[in-house]
């Protein structure tokens, strides 16, 4: 239930707002001005404020600036006088999501709430499509990720919906490009109009110039009718172009006039047309290297690059990857009429363990797939793809930094102070023997760090009759590691065949 705070100094309209709302099902509270709206907004996590702009001791502006300043993810409406809309504009300049006059319509009301509602969550599902987002506050937590990245990709979404620049948002398939371009879209002041998406990939070269400017009848062989292009449908609104990397070099010069120019010729007309349109483009290419081998126009890409956005690959998130998984789990619930709790530790390091390829797209269907065929509370292993399961051992063994063989080696040294420490393994043990020196104990530690790590490389071994592969996997060693202490302490394989 969306948590709703009604701010406003005539009791009478609070109240007839109030009860609008509660009937909607939205949690209300309320509050007479500014000030006491900040109070509670400091002391409550609330999804939406609706504030009126003429208050007692505090306004609205100003109270909209510190509710920004300390939550920028409310969503806050303005309630307006029809001689006050300069103020409600200028609301919406400082960060509001929109404005509404008096008197005011429940059903105007209540419609452009789920509006605002709906285009907050195009920003917290684009957390999930990239790093998860922490927005602060005690209810964030369902937001929240290890990694950095995407609250300055939330950041850089706020300050794009704000102007009409291009942009270019960069990044593999299937970490999320669109939605970060609708996010950009409904929380701008294009909000209300087209959103219109066209994959340029997917569309033959000799139809692309049509598909984005329209064709007369008669322009080319088939042409019955006249047809209108993207860009003419998504006048006043924003069109999304994805994949710009695969266009010609002759489609890139015309892309580049209707940057500069808003304007563009039909196939087949004689005629210029002028729109107004928010252009939000994306690829998976290397804009650098097509521009160094002359496959794309360094001119367009400055135009298209002024802040770009950059989403990286899921695997280079990997402390996010449990509350993505946590985030499709309640998802799948809902969708699927289930229950399912959460992951076992088994299934949660295989879908840690493995490198994405397909990235946020993929993990999706991982996990809409354990749900199909899942019959506890828990997603399991045996749940997963077998590709998930092969792909996660293989890259506990391809991957790794040198010291994850590294095992306490503190409780070691201590133990070591012992004449003898002695760790069995199925019969097999391992020995640290102290010298003595004038009848002291001679103790060093890193003999006896390489003493244990040789020998139990070399029990490793043994116990896998000398396969190197089988062994980085039974004994959790990254192969790349493995080898290298094979070479360090001169273990040969063979030896243990």
């Amino acid at each position: 239930m969306h948590k709703v705070l009604v701010v406003d100094d005539d009791k009478v309209l609070q109240e007839n707002i109030r009860q609008a709302l509660e009937f909607h099902h939205f949690n209300v509270d309320v509050a007479d001005n500014g000030k006491e709206a900040l109070s509670k907004v400091y002391q409550e996590k609330y999804d939406l404020v609706v504030m009126d702009v003429n208050m007692p001791e505090m306004d609205g502006i100003t109270a909209l600036t510190e509710i920004k300043k300390h939550d920028p993810s409310i969503t806050v409406l303005i309630l307006t006088a029809y001689s006050n809309v300069s103020d409600a504009v200028k609301a919406v300049k400082e960060g509001a999501y929109n404005y509404l006059e008096k008197p005011i319509s429940s059903e105007n009301l209540v419609a452009l709430i789920k509006r605002a509602l709906k285009a907050r969550s195009l920003v917290e599902t684009s957390a999930f499509s990239a790093p998860s987002l922490s927005l602060g506050g005690d209810d964030s937590n369902k937001f929240v990720g290890e990694s950095d990245v995407m609250v300055k990709v939330f950041n850089i979404i706020s300050k794009l919906a704000k102007v009409p620049t291009p942009v270019l948002i960069r990044g593999e398939s299937g970490t999320g490009k669109e939605l970060v371009a609708r996010a950009i879209h409904f929380n701008g002041p294009r909000k209300d109009e087209k959103f219109v998406t066209i994959n340029l990939a997917a569309i033959p070269e000799t139809l692309i110039e049509s598909e984005l400017f329209g064709h007369e009848k008669g322009a080319f062989t088939g042409a019955n009718e006249r047809r209108l292009g993207k860009f003419q449908y998504a006048n006043g609104g924003t069109l999304f172009l994805d994949e710009i990397g695969d266009i010609s070099p002759g489609m890139q010069v015309k892309l580049l006039r209707v940057l500069q120019d808003q304007t563009f010729t039909p196939v087949g007309a004689n005629r210029e047309i002028k729109v107004d349109v928010r252009i939000i483009a994306a690829s998976h290419k290397s804009f650098e290297q097509m521009i160094k081998e002359g496959n794309f126009r360094e001119d367009l890409f400055y135009r298209l690059n002024v802040l770009p956005v950059f989403l990286p690959p899921l695997r280079d998130r990997v402390s996010d990857i449990p509350h993505l998984v946590e985030y499709y789990i309640n998802y799948f619930n809902s969708v699927h009429n289930m229950e399912i709790t959460g992951t076992t530790p088994e299934a949660k390091e295989a879908l840690k363990n493995y490198s994405w390829p397909g990235n946020i797209r993929e993990l999706r269907n991982v996990v809409e797939h354990a749900f199909i065929i899942e019959t506890s509370d828990y997603i399991t292993l045996s749940a997963l793809p077998d590709t998930v399961k092969i792909g996660a051992k293989k890259s506990l063994v391809e991957k790794g930094p040198e010291d994850d063989l590294e095992i306490d080696f503190n409780r070691i040294q201590q133990s070591v102070l012992d004449e003898e420490i002695t760790i069995n393994s199925e019969g097999y043990s391992f020995s640290f023997a102290s010298h003595e020196v004038d009848g002291e104990p001679r103790l060093n530690f890193q003999e006896a760090k390489d003493l244990f790590e040789k020998e139990f490389i070399i029990q490793a071994l043994v116990l896998n009759r000398g396969k190197i592969n089988q062994t980085a996997i039974k004994a959790n060693i990254p192969k790349k590691t493995l080898l290298r202490k094979i070479e360090k302490y001169g273990v040969s394989p063979k030896d243990y065949y």
